[in-house]
């Protein structure tokens, strides 16, 4: 998730998108006139009068709390909360999926009736566990992981106490030889319907050259962390780390990537989603 802030400069162009990095998550505002550093108050509410879209800045703490109250936490499954809740004393807590991105990954597996679906990068299973529940009775997940042991200690014996662990298939491997594998061995009629890609950033577009291969058309690959904590807002040319790099590799192959239609969304710290259409 995002930890930084990021500066605005003072006297923006006209219609320009203002991002701000708050709380472990993100302020959008859309102002269609000139305004000064001023106008953006990072303590709390504020307002500009001068712009005719007549926008409030609102806390996304606060914001995102109403969200989880209101929509996540009542439809959150009794064992993802206890995943969720056991994985917080972690200390790479910060890896898991939040459980807004998981109501979105469930949603997403439903409208698509997905059967198939492959996972890279697991920790300690919330996706993992949230796409078993949201697969049919017949449904199967491949999942992909270099170190199987945080979700071994934390994370099988909510899929068990679910019912949906025989849905589960786990690879203990690095993903791209695992991946190289079933790209030689795989029909036509045995691609997977969608993938989850939450790993490595430096390999996530090595994974994307694999999983087109793997995903039939049609179907979904979804990107975590594609904003990486605010990252990507790097200066053109400047050094970066080698999962930065990754990251704003992939946003710019995707962004012209013929085989698929994406969209970026503002969730947790950035997932984008892709459907393969050649």
């Amino acid at each position: 998730m995002a930890q930084s802030k990021c500066l605005l400069q003072s006297q923006a162009l006209l219609q320009i998108e203002v991002y701000e990095i708050w709380n472990c998550g993100w302020e959008i505002g859309r102002l269609n006139g000139r305004f000064s550093e001023e106008i953006v108050s990072i303590s709390g509410l504020s307002y500009n009068p001068r712009a005719s879209s007549r926008r409030l800045w609102l806390p996304l703490g606060d914001l995102i709390k109403y969200i989880l109250q209101t929509s996540v936490y009542p439809r959150e499954h009794e064992q993802l909360k206890a995943l969720r809740e056991e994985t917080r004393h972690h200390r790479w807590a910060g890896m898991s999926v939040p459980p807004d991105e998981g109501r979105l990954l469930s949603l997403l597996l439903k409208l698509m009736n997905a059967k198939k679906t492959i996972e890279v990068g697991v920790f300690t299973g919330y996706s993992l566990l949230t796409t078993a529940l949201a697969l049919p009775k017949d449904g199967k997940i491949t999942a992909i992981d270099i170190n199987k042991s945080n979700y071994e200690t934390i994370g099988r014996k909510y899929a068990q106490r679910a019912g949906v662990e025989d849905k589960i298939e786990f690879i203990e491997s690095e993903a791209l030889p695992f991946l190289d594998k079933l790209v030689l061995e795989l029909k036509e009629d045995e691609l997977f319907d969608f993938a989850f890609v939450d790993a490595d950033k430096a390999n996530y577009t090595n994974y994307h050259e694999r999983l087109l291969k793997l995903i039939r058309v049609g179907g979904v690959i979804m990107y975590d962390n594609t904003l990486w904590g605010g990252s990507v807002l790097a200066p053109v040319n400047s050094k970066v780390d080698r999962e930065t790099d990754g990251i704003i590799r992939l946003n710019k192959q995707l962004a012209v990537d013929p085989r698929i239609e994406m969209s970026q969304v503002c969730i947790g710290d950035g997932v984008t989603i892709c459907i393969r259409i050649a």
